[in-house]
């Protein structure tokens, strides 16, 4: 294809890495810097053309080599700046609101924001969940974990993590802890591209994979999207709840679940708990009596009954003790 012209290949990467780099820095310039009909950098473009291009920039067969991007910077600051001003960079533009730590050498912007989606976690949280592997082993199957309503129901509390990455998933004292996702038009292709980026390189990890395998698990219907979304724990910003759960389920497809991650033993601890007798009793209690509001009103009922038969027993015990 590139045989006419030698350089011509190296062009059209040093045109896209240049547009990109402007891209990028386009929030740090003015709006008198461009001309107010440019079509994308304007006002104009700033709403209707830079969230579709944030949103190509993320996909697997766009990327560019950080390696480019990091000698055009060069090239401009006369090498005074650093890969992790570049990665800061590209954090800033995707999330303003993220705070920014050394990211470290990446292959491309997708790997730069797959690193933002799991930063590191406190010591602390580690040191509990190198105890989990310490555990008993639980029976087979024990892999599969319930809906959000059926862990609910199982007395199962639902909060936030106490940090932004998608590793951050704890289970302790009947308590599961999620971090926070925002859920908007975008949020799909970002994982279907983060996920084809785990399949590709081989010892990168697949801690989305995971992640997406664990909440559709746990999200059958709208009816868990919107009990995570009372938590807090989702933001939804598509038009329903039932879309969010659909998504969810079509991103889970083809992927398999790693024994050795951290969420397998999650899954173990959330099932084991599940499996206790009270816990199980409690589920089926609330699974058969108060689903609806006539089985509700039915148990109230026959309670009643009961409470006035004890009374009347009571009470002719009582008549004929005092006679």
């Amino acid at each position: 294809m590139w045989q006419d012209d030698d350089h011509k290949f190296m062009q059209l990467m040093i045109l896209d890495g240049c547009f990109m780099l402007e891209i990028l820095c386009f929030d740090t310039h003015t709006m008198e810097d461009y001309a107010e009909t440019d079509p994308i950098f304007s006002n104009h473009g700033k709403i209707h053309i830079i969230p579709f291009i944030k949103r190509d920039m993320l996909m697997l067969e766009n990327q560019l080599p950080m390696q480019l991007l990091h000698s055009l910077v060069a090239v401009d600051s006369n090498g005074t700046k650093d890969e992790e001003f570049m990665n800061k960079l590209i954090l800033k533009f995707y999330s303003s609101n993220t705070a920014v730590s050394c990211v470290g050498s990446c292959l491309h912007v997708l790997e730069v924001y797959r690193k933002s989606l799991l930063p590191d976690i406190p010591s602390r949280r580690q040191q509990r969940k190198r105890h989990w592997h310490r555990r008993p082993h639980y029976k087979d199957g024990d892999d599969i974990i319930r809906s959000a309503m059926e862990l609910n129901e199982a007395g199962i509390r639902f909060k936030k993590s106490k940090t932004i990455s998608l590793k951050d998933i704890t289970f302790r004292g009947g308590i599961l802890k999620l971090p926070v996702i925002i859920i908007d038009d975008a949020t799909e292709s970002m994982f279907l591209n983060l996920v084809a980026f785990e399949r590709l390189h081989v010892g990168l990890g697949n801690e989305i994979s995971s992640y997406i395998l664990f909440m559709d698990n746990i999200i059958d219907n709208e009816k868990d999207v919107a009990l995570l979304h009372s938590k807090g724990i989702i933001q939804n910003a598509l038009e329903s709840d039932k879309a969010v759960a659909n998504m969810f389920n079509s991103l889970s497809k083809d992927i398999t679940l790693d024994p050795n991650n951290n969420l397998y033993e999650v899954r173990k601890m959330v099932n084991g708990y599940c499996k206790k007798p009270w816990n199980e009793w409690r589920a089926n209690l609330i699974h058969t009596y108060f689903t609806n509001p006539w089985a509700i009103l039915s148990l109230i009922g026959v309670i009643f009954l009961f409470a006035l038969t004890i009374a009347q027993t009571v009470y002719s015990i009582l008549s004929v003790y005092n006679n």
